[in-house]
């Protein structure tokens, strides 16, 4: 592998490639090869942040077929720099985190072989600390490192097979008894999961069933890199349509469903309703407003209006900011630095992360709070839709994805977001919203409208995502007829 590509690597604060299978246009990027350079620099980027030399690194993976092949290379990247390794296996993101936190444990670092919801031919790395995920120039330093320097074989490595998910399953009961006082607080229901064959299937055995909950009718629970039934991703309609059915065919009082790596999760209710995106933040931010009265809900920059509203009227405060779960979760950490009160950051993807738990991404404690709101409901002879029977879904939305073919795709789409903001100001009926943190987001008042529009550069992809919402029928195709009106002098997008 040519050193040089691993700096392309870099997507965020990920590390993410094409593993296998390279389809047309791609390139075979991540190899094992370029797995072990990685793990080493990552090594060597800890003991310098540490000051440690004899670090000890845990690592797990998701379901991908790549998977136990690339953790093995990185496991010898690690070693190479005299570490011990902690190889968890099948694994999750959140998991891999609690394992620097673990009083038996004690990582220093952790990392967790996986591309999220990406198609089966990609794979990739995500690294963390005992604070947290890396900053993305923290991983183009480890990068640029794995790039120039030379594998070495320093003494003291050495690998130990280590099962972790049972203990981080444990904690995950352990809160919803504490929570609800109860020892089998689930006893009598049926919940059913969707793991979409990612590594979510252990949520049923080791939390759902030592609760007391009926699991019949859960789904994809086992481990296939393949994918074969639908892309782990709560954020896709095929999947969340899989997890609805699930419910319904079941007669289920709540659905779960998971990505792959268990960072991000969304529910459905006894009536077969995906609560995702905008509405399961409002549903997450009201279990957190009981506890935390006035705490600022960061959210990222798509979030519906109907959101914040449901926000004020329980007492917060909504943060609308940018894309990207590193974004808000750095953003709620802003604010209580600077002495504000902010318990949650979360992203219509379904990435939430709570103070109370270490600001971690984690979709398995999101399912925790939806657990033990579940069980104080059912306590009551009440269900979960009525947690949100007063947020206001809009009539409509819509998201359109426009692909920018200019060579200098940031140079152009900055310079279409200029002359959008101008345009959009001249338009009757059309607001700027202000203050807004990414992209142009205008609020479209006519009545025929009745939205809003946001549009922005996406984060890694020379696309521009555009999000509409309206509550007047036909209201979303008439916003986007407007913009696409002012399109038409911008030749180099393709839709």
């Amino acid at each position: 592998m040519d050193k040089i590509r691993l700096s392309q690597l870099k997507s965020g604060s990920d590390v993410r490639g094409v593993a296998m299978d390279p389809q047309e246009g791609q390139t075979l990027d991540l190899t094992n090869d370029g797995a072990a350079r990685i793990g080493a620099a990552y090594a060597r980027w800890l003991k310098a942040g540490t000051g440690k030399d004899n670090l000890t690194v845990a690592v797990g993976r998701d379901s991908r077929l790549t998977g136990p092949d690339l953790l093995q290379a990185f496991t010898v990247g690690l070693i190479s720099e005299g570490t011990k390794v902690y190889d968890t296996g099948l694994c999750t993101t959140p998991a891999m985190f609690m394992t620097t936190q673990d009083a038996e444990l004690d990582a220093d670092g952790a990392a967790m072989i996986t591309a999220s919801h990406m198609p089966y031919n990609r794979n990739g790395i995500k690294m963390v600390t005992k604070d947290g995920g890396l900053a993305p120039s923290d991983v183009a330093d480890i990068l640029a490192d794995a790039e120039t320097t030379d594998m070495r074989m320093l003494p003291g490595g050495k690998r130990e097979v280590t099962d972790f998910l049972p203990t981080y399953a444990a904690g995950i009961v352990d809160m919803v008894r504490q929570r609800t006082g109860e020892e089998r607080p689930l006893e009598g229901a049926r919940i059913v999961v969707d793991a979409g064959n990612g590594a979510g299937g252990y949520f049923v055995s080791d939390v759902l069933e030592p609760l007391g909950a009926d699991t019949t009718g859960s789904q994809f629970l086992e481990p296939d890199g393949r994918f074969p039934n639908h892309i782990p991703n709560p954020e896709a309609a095929e999947a969340i349509e899989a997890i609805e059915r699930a419910v319904r065919d079941n007669d289920a009082d709540l659905g779960i469903i998971f990505d792959t790596d268990v960072d991000r999760s969304a529910i459905v209710d006894e009536k077969g309703n995906s609560i995702n995106k905008s509405a399961f933040i409002a549903f997450i931010a009201e279990q957190v407003l009981e506890e935390f009265p006035g705490s600022t809900i960061v959210t990222d920059s798509v979030t519906s209006n109907g959101l914040a509203k449901f926000i004020e009227e329980r007492g917060g405060v909504h943060r609308r900011f940018k894309r990207g779960y590193k974004n808000v979760i750095d953003e709620a950490k802003r604010i209580n630095a600077e002495g504000g009160e902010s318990h949650l950051a979360m992203e219509t993807s379904g990435h939430g992360a709570i103070k109370e738990n270490y600001f971690l991404d984690d979709g398995s404690y999101l399912a925790m709070l939806a657990l033990t709101a579940f069980a104080k409901a059912k306590k009551k002879g009440s269900t979960i839709s009525e947690y949100l029977a007063s947020y206001h879904a809009p009539l409509e939305e819509l998201e359109v994805r426009y692909k920018i073919t200019a060579e200098d795709f940031r140079a152009y789409g900055q310079d279409l977001l200029e002359k959008f903001r101008d345009f959009a100001a001249k338009q009757p009926g059309w607001t700027i919203v202000e203050p807004n943190y990414e992209g142009i987001r205008v609020d479209c008042t006519d009545q025929d409208e009745d939205g809003w529009i946001l549009v922005r550069m996406s984060l890694h992809e020379p696309v521009l995502p555009v999000n509409i919402e309206s509550d007047a029928q036909g209201g979303a195709q008439k916003i986007l007829g407007t913009f696409e009106d002012f399109l038409k002098d911008f030749t180099e997008l393709k839709k």
